[in-house]
């Protein structure tokens, strides 16, 4: 079985240690006996929309994020094409700011998103630091990260976010709400990295992929006392 990954801007997005996702998701795949193959994909860089089973794209620094949201721009299409037709998406901070429809700094300028998921995003005059307990909307299950931003983001009327928050900021520090799932997008603030601390959602990004190509995910055990030791360790831990 194989499994094709496609990291957006790597070089320019990787702030947190967002790499980390990646080498999660192809530990976890190499368990299950899944070749995860991953292609980078820089500025100027073209996709492959009809190839790709998920998409990674994490956060950057401000100066980053510009060449990055003008670059995105020639990507637009096939990138929403590619979340209208269920293709996997994880998208961490400013990844996840950018597939809304803008991010307006504290000068008024305004960062193009892809316009894929009704949301948006301005700078606050406060920032969001710490870790940060939620809860995941569909199944439950406590998530665990660390934020460090100050843009605030609002979703739209109909979209729902990822999770309620226990503890953090979260998307704007006001409604309790951290990141959107929508289609299978999974939009997060949550860096840490994200997935070696929530390997529930790195197994179920997996099964979404696979189960779209018509393949359901081999089922067997693994040995997650290490996460979970950091799991335990991360509720603990004061915001």
């Amino acid at each position: 079985m194989i499994l094709e990954l496609a990291y957006l801007y790597p070089d320019l997005l990787n702030i947190y240690g967002d790499r980390g996702n990646v080498l999660t998701l192809s530990y976890r795949c190499q368990l299950r006996g899944i070749n995860l193959n991953v292609t980078p994909i820089k500025i100027t860089e073209k996709i492959d929309p009809e190839k790709v089973d998920v998409y990674f794209m994490g956060g950057g620094q401000d100066q980053q994020q510009i060449i990055v949201s003008e670059d995105l721009q020639s990507k637009k299409n096939d990138l929403i094409s590619a979340i209208q037709n269920n293709v996997v998406f994880l998208a961490v901070c400013g990844g996840y700011q950018l597939l809304g429809k803008y991010y307006k700094a504290a000068d008024g300028t305004e960062l193009k998103g892809i316009e894929a998921v009704d949301l948006y995003t301005v700078a606050g005059d406060k920032r969001m630091i710490g870790n940060v307990m939620c809860e995941e909307i569909e199944s439950g299950e406590e998530l665990f990260g660390f934020e460090n931003h100050s843009g605030k983001t609002y979703l739209g009327s109909s979209t729902k976010p990822f999770a309620k928050v226990i503890r953090g900021g979260g998307n704007n520090g006001e409604d309790g709400f951290e990141g959107v799932r929508y289609k299978n997008i999974f939009g997060t603030y949550l860096h840490g990295s994200f997935l070696p601390k929530n390997p529930y959602i790195a197994d179920k990004i997996i099964r979404l992929a696979l189960e779209r190509k018509g393949i359901k995910m081999p089922e067997i055990n693994i040995d997650d006392s290490l996460e979970n030791l950091a799991r335990k360790k991360a509720e603990k831990l004061r915001y």
